[in-house]
């Protein structure tokens, strides 16, 4: 039969099979799991879909080698479900948008990326278990062709006395390929990164447990402990696409930026910094469905990632009906964004990291100079009981004092009574077009002076080695101001002049240097 481009198909020849069975489940071992933490949530996101609210992971011995077991509270399976599930692409959910999986791939696939022979156990109403199994060696020499009908089995001693009323029990053996030997040491590696990838399940009621320990929610923005900082409101991009049967789908991806502390954590030693995720951490995490799939440095346009990008952290977030736009795959680890998608996100998401950077870079020449700031404040507060006392603080020096701290690590008042100095630089009025070198606050036990880092004065002042005459045109500036101050005025401009000689010359007796 001539098909019309010169091949020509013999009568009564047998069709080949579209897969070859025994070369396809050795070769999808190698399907692209980046690590076993990532096959592991496979077999967490099935839970979860089957209305889950415990996960129990189990990673041990025996004298096969290290085995690993997942089991769940969920609705479980019968037997037609179970078959099908243990079969590649075999989902009663195949397509579907709604939820964490999508094509019926990741319990089989994950599983052998990992195992050499994978066992499933599942029943409903207490009910004895439905079993069955996908063994690579069985599949590879022909005795296992496809996945056979489950058998109805005891529930195996894995369990235990204590197993839910309906469940499913998914045990990896003969593992050759997980990424660590230890179980000790995998079970540690699996409850950090599951608890960053499953946060918002955690956070809605998931208990999930490894090797008996339970999986905190780890929260790369650092929000929920109050650690990072909103910046601005969260961006969002209403999208809409053409879906895979010529249909217009719509969505919307938000994303929302943190600032992390700078004030507080610049001087922490690098590891401490690495335990906290700021060194080498990942600056975008990106959400499907509220289920982390890729973390890293993405769609920032033409920006490089610098040091000051550890010290703020990026979330996206975007339904499942904009898989094709972002490029995922049956895996679920990672994005593979279009060009649509770049052109979409890219330059607002770079303009506002660059302002970021900005940002942290500010930040941490503010950081440096509190440090050498300190000593003159420490200095300033031994002198205070010397000078004449202080009127209690205005409401208003107190609602000015509270906004100059929000967000700054700024000195707490001193321990039984006395007022603290503390000076601190504040863009405030440089961003503002203000012109005063500097603005005076109070709360009770704080004088506060925010600095003015666009004024001359200021600037000098805080220079390593400030100019020729910076005192004396100090000295002019002021005695000018006050001799163009109305007549009235006059008389408290002096008062205020006297009061200000001579607290600054009980200050300057305090240096060390005129001693």
């Amino acid at each position: 039969m001539d098909d019309g481009i010169g091949a020509v198909q013999t009568a009564g020849a047998a069709r080949r099979a579209l897969v070859a069975v025994e070369r396809f489940v050795l070769a999808t071992r190698d399907s692209g799991y980046k690590d076993t933490s990532s096959a592991v949530a496979e077999l967490v996101d099935n839970a979860a879909q089957a209305g889950a609210r415990r996960v129990l992971i189990r990673v041990d011995e025996e004298d096969e080698g290290l085995r690993v077991r997942v089991e769940d509270d969920g609705e479980g399976m019968d037997a037609a479900t179970l078959q099908q599930a243990l079969c590649f692409g075999g989902s009663a959910r195949f397509g579907d948008r709604a939820g964490l999986g999508r094509y019926g791939m990741g319990l089989p696939n994950s599983s052998l990326s990992q195992a050499r022979r994978l066992e499933v156990f599942s029943w409903r109403g207490g009910r004895a278990p439905q079993r069955a199994h996908l063994d690579v060696d069985e599949v590879a020499s022909g005795v296992q062709p496809g996945v056979d009908w489950p058998t109805v089995c005891p529930f195996p001693p894995l369990l235990g006395e204590t197993r839910p009323p309906s469940g499913t029990l998914v045990v990896w053996r003969r593992c050759d390929r997980l990424e660590l030997k230890r179980p000790s040491a995998l079970a540690r590696r699996l409850r950090a990164q599951l608890g960053r990838v499953f946060r918002e399940l955690i956070w809605g009621g998931l208990a999930l447990e490894v090797n008996g320990e339970l999986v905190e929610a780890v929260d790369p923005l650092r929000l929920r402990c109050g650690d990072g900082r909103l910046f601005n409101a969260p961006l969002c991009f209403d999208v809409s696409v053409v879906g895979e049967a010529g249909e217009v789908v719509e969505g919307t991806v938000e994303a929302r930026f943190v600032e992390l502390p700078v004030e507080r954590w610049h001087d922490l030693p690098v590891e401490e910094k690495r335990a906290l995720g700021v060194t080498g951490g990942a600056v975008v995490s990106v959400l499907r469905a509220g289920r982390e799939i890729d973390a890293g440095w993405l769609l920032m346009g033409n920006k490089r990632r610098e040091n000051y990008d550890d010290w703020w952290r990026c979330e996206l977030r975007f339904p499942p009906s904009l898989d094709e736009l972002f490029g995922v795959t049956h895996t679920k680890q990672q994005i593979q964004p279009t060009q649509t998608l770049k052109e979409l996100l890219c330059p607002e998401l770079e303009l506002v990291a660059r302002s970021l950077n900005v940002r942290a870079r500010r930040a941490h020449d503010a950081a440096q100079l509190r440090r050498r700031l300190a000593p003159t404040e420490a200095l300033a507060a031994r002198v205070e009981p010397r000078l004449p006392p202080m009127p209690p603080p205005t409401p208003e020096d107190r609602a000015l004092a509270t906004a100059l701290a929000a967000g700054r690590a700024l000195p707490a008042p001193p321990r039984g009574g006395g007022l603290g100095y503390v000076l601190v630089p504040d863009a405030t009025d440089e961003e503002t077009g203000g012109a005063a070198a500097w603005t005076v606050a109070r709360d009770e036990g704080r004088l506060i002076a925010a600095l003015n880092p666009a004024h001359p004065l200021v600037r000098e002042a805080l220079a390593p080695t400030p100019r020729e005459a910076t005192l004396e045109l100090m000295i002019l500036a002021m005695a000018r101001a006050e001799a163009a101050a109305p007549a009235p005025e006059r008389p408290a401009l002096a008062d205020f002049r006297r009061r200000w000689s001579q607290g600054l010359a009980e200050l300057m007796k305090e240096r060390p240097d005129a001693r």
